[in-house]
């Protein structure tokens, strides 16, 4: 058993890469290993800006020799009559690397054949690494690559070493113009001296003695203390980004923190664009009071150890300085124009070539808006569910919320700062002496603007962000611009999620085609394929909701069944599928579903009734036996209960009482036949059964769930 060390060193790799390719670099060996047949233990990955490493531990010093028994010639021909063996047996033997005394017969299903145990010794470790490793380095993914020299290889950024180690020897190949070796580099200023590196044991710790903090995660703690220490030297806190620690610790191989200060002028400025300077352009973190208020104070973490760190500091104050002089000066500008200039600038700003401008987008927003308030927002578990609870002020300040949600677009401040765009706006409607409704939806309809984002909190930035989203959405559907693969340049899946998690979590209840439909058609483009369009919208939407839930845990029959039947109300969608989990748990559950597959089954094959429509006329007077009365006495009071159920949220109920139909479907099947020869009885018969299938389908497709 030994250790594997790999370490590529390069040129200065960019932050985001760093992690992503680790992971990449981890998986290849290890799935690499497998296919090889050597076992291993543990796998770590290590990384700064100028190296990419892996150690892995306990790999087998040889691959497992394998035995597999190789078929060959059916018997009569691998031997003639007199049992001795003809060419073909010869030829089957020297392929398979055996004597022909070594072959042997081997009787199956269809008839008698020579066989050949075939063993496959295995090699020693370090002969496979010799053909694993460069190959598992040339095969990590990066967003872009780059050529160098005149050499055909391709990596993130040159490749300037490689360190490749097996238990205290060298793995010895090419990559390129650079042969593996046993050295490495420390730190690029502190300590740029070769290193030698004779174990995997030696790696980190050698590292370490030439600043180089190899470990990403103790890199990233290393920064948190000290960024933390400084800021309690300063009488403050650090404001909390863990974003910005993940970026910090991939642009530095050992932090240097070093703290400056800025002019107290400057806190005049809201602290949105405080924090915006110093973060996005300059990686600074900020310092904050006992009441989150910004401190005129930032922290700065480097990568080298400047001999006068004074000095240092006073380069990025100066550079601070020039950021938020400039800030200042765009705020000022900004607050002496209006929002109507501002909305009527957006005439000149292009959305989507296809789709109109920004201005065009937001009278979409608008009427969309204007559309959901108008439909039934609804508050869950309460006998006052499907009541509309937004006021008609409140609904007025989302139409104006929705007009302005766009003008800060051409703001100096958006301009110069893109990240603060909704921001600057809800700043800006405050100051402007909008009301509080207005500026916080103008805030928070950009969210959630990325995977694990916070949701808008109040009703009208929920409302905002739904229409915005879906505008474009159906926008880039009816242009053609849709997501294909990895390819998804407007975000339209990741849009799609925020809207399903938004209506989930405020509990809008409104109909998801409905509002597709209304979003297709306040564009000007004409199209006679308006419903397909809208129905594949709706399913796309579809499986980004079943997506959300099976990741939750759900079982995917489950989540099939119910969004087959129940998808356009999403926050229903998500109770029934609860609901009819928790069902999976009752011993009638696979009897159930096996009754409705029998009742749905029957009415394929012989209705001329379809399900899915609303309630089918049964005629009592051709009822034969009692058991039909029974049925569909026990239906109609399922069926008042049911919806009674599903009108107050009380789903789990509601699926009960359908459950409890099952008894009387099997003692109808059982005491009479459906497919009577008297025409009217048989109609009448199923039509009794597409109610029942109607009241099962108003909950789930239940032919869906596996049984």
């Amino acid at each position: 058993m030994g250790s594997l060390l790999l370490e590529i060193g390069t040129e200065e790799i960019p932050a985001g890469y760093i992690e992503p390719a680790l992971k990449a670099l981890s998986s290849i060996i290890s799935k690499k290993l497998d296919q090889s047949r050597l076992s291993f233990e543990d796998v770590k990955t290590y990384g700064t800006p100028c190296r990419l490493a892996v150690i892995i531990t306990n790999i087998a010093d040889m691959q497992k020799t394998i035995c597999t028994v190789v078929k060959g010639p059916p018997e009569n021909i691998g031997f003639d009559k007199d049992k001795n063996p003809t060419i073909a047996a010869k030829k089957f033997a020297e392929k398979s690397g055996v004597s022909l005394s070594d072959l042997f017969v081997k009787k199956t299903k269809k008839g008698s054949y020579l066989c050949a145990e075939k063993t496959e010794k295995g090699l020693e470790t370090k002969i496979i690494l010799k053909d694993i490793l460069p190959n598992a380095i040339l095969s990590i993914p990066f967003p872009k690559t780059m050529r160098w020299a005149d050499l055909d290889i391709v990596f993130a950024r040159p490749i300037r070493t490689v360190l490749a180690l097996f238990d205290s020897e060298l793995i010895s190949f090419s990559l390129g113009n650079i042969q593996s070796s046993l050295y490495t580099f420390g730190h690029k200023f502190m300590h740029p001296e070769k290193i030698t590196i004779k174990t995997t044991e030696d790696y980190i710790a050698k590292l370490s003695a030439a600043n180089v903090v190899a470990d990403i995660n103790k890199r990233k703690t290393l920064i948190k203390n000290k960024i933390s220490n400084t800021a309690t030297s300063l009488g403050g806190d650090i404001l909390p980004d863990n974003e910005l620690i993940d970026i910090v610790s991939n642009l530095v191989e050992y932090p240097f923190i070093v703290s400056g200060k800025f002019d107290i002028k400057f806190l005049d400025l809201p602290d949105q664009v405080l924090i915006n300077a110093m973060r996005e352009h300059q990686k600074y973190f900020t310092v904050i009071d006992k009441n989150s208020n910004v401190m005129p104070f930032f922290v700065a973490v480097n990568n080298t150890c400047a001999n006068d760190m004074g000095l240092v500091a006073k380069g990025h104050e100066r550079v601070l300085r020039a950021r938020l002089e400039d800030a200042q000066f765009f705020f000022n500008c900004d607050i002496n124009e209006s929002f109507d200039t501002w909305v009527e600038k957006l005439k000149g700003v292009l959305f989507q070539a296809k789709l109109g401008s920004m201005y065009e987008k937001a009278m979409r927003i608008k009427k969309l808006a204007d559309f959901i308030t108008k439909t039934a927002i609804t508050v869950s578990n309460t006998k006052d569910s499907h009541k509309n609870v937004i006021s008609e002020d409140y609904k007025e300040q989302i139409v104006q919320a929705a007009v302005l949600c766009k003008a800060d677009l051409v703001s100096h401040m958006v301009g110069e700062f893109p990240k603060l765009q909704g921001v600057m706006g809800s700043i800006y409607a405050l100051n402007s002496k909008k009301s509080d409704v207005i500026a916080m939806a103008i805030k928070e309809h950009y969210l959630p603007a990325y995977s694990g984002d916070q949701l808008p909190e109040s009703i009208a930035g929920a409302i905002l962000s739904i229409a915005d989203k879906i505008d474009t959405i159906c926008g880039c559907f009816n242009a053609g611009l849709l997501p294909t693969g990895t390819y998804d340049p407007y975000a339209l899946r990741r849009q799609g999620i925020g809207i399903i998690c938004i209506m989930r979590e405020k509990n809008f209840s409104f109909s998801l085609k409905s509002i597709i439909q209304t979003s297709i058609n306040l564009y000007d483009m004409k199209k006679d394929n308006t419903n397909e369009i809208t129905n594949h919208i709706f399913d796309f939407l579809t499986d980004r909701m079943s997506n959300l839930i099976i990741e939750e845990g759900f079982s995917k029959d489950v989540t099939k069944a119910v969004l087959s039947s129940s998808a356009d109300n999403i926050p229903d969608a998500w109770k029934k599928v609860q609901a009819l989990e928790k069902l999976k748990s009752e011993p009638y559950y696979v009897p159930l579903t096996v009754t409705f597959k029998r009742v749905v089954n029957i009415i394929k094959k012989s209705a001329p009734i379809k399900t899915g429509t609303d309630f089918i006329n049964v005629d009592t007077n051709l009822f034969q036996d009692e058991c039909e009365s029974t049925l569909f006495s026990a239906y109609n009071l399922a069926q008042t209960k049911v919806d009674d159920n599903l009108y107050h949220g009380l789903y789990s109920e509601a699926l009960h009482e359908i459950a409890s139909l099952r008894d009387s479907v099997d003692n109808f099947f059982d005491t009479v036949l459906v497919m009577s020869d008297d025409k009217n009885i048989r109609n009448n018969r199923l039509s009794m059964l597409c109610n029942i299938a109607n009241l099962f389908g108003s909950f789930a497709d239940f032919s869906k769930i596996s049984s």
